[in-house]
């Protein structure tokens, strides 16, 4: 398993995907999986950079595990902000314009939508978001 820690901040999401990216490819992901993991990736990480610590931004450790099960990767996101399952909230009805839609909730329906699972827990003082995906 590789990891980074860094600050949670919108300016660090290059090197959150990049992260990402090199970790991938050197797994053999195809070019499909990677981009689905990529949308996710940005709202899942933009999230707890604009919603997990209020005013200065706290840590987040990525962690990805291309090896625990051939052919899938595991990326966690770990933070130490205010306890928060994203995944508790009802998804949004798409099917309603977005003058009809309440405000929120569609970037995580977004996220969900492009990996295979995504779970969460808050253990030790913080949020852990985990998402699965084949890649290959």
């Amino acid at each position: 398993m590789k990891e980074l820690r860094l600050k949670a901040t919108t300016e660090n999401l290059d090197q959150v995907i990049s992260f990402i990216d090199t970790e991938l490819e050197s797994a053999g992901c195809t070019m499909k999986a990677q981009m689905q993991i990529e949308i996710a990736v940005e709202e899942l990480f933009v999230n707890i950079a604009h919603y997990a610590y209020e005013g200065d931004p706290g840590p987040a450790w990525i962690q990805v595990d291309t090896e625990e099960t051939p052919g899938q990767v595991r990326i966690t996101f770990v933070d130490r902000g205010m306890p928060y399952d994203p995944l508790a909230k009802e998804d949004p009805d798409v099917t309603l314009s977005a003058d009809e839609r309440e405000i929120g909730g569609l970037g995580i329906f977004m996220a969900k939508k492009n990996v295979d699972s995504i779970s969460y827990i808050y253990q030790d003082g913080k949020n852990r978001l985990t998402i699965r995906k084949k890649i290959r």
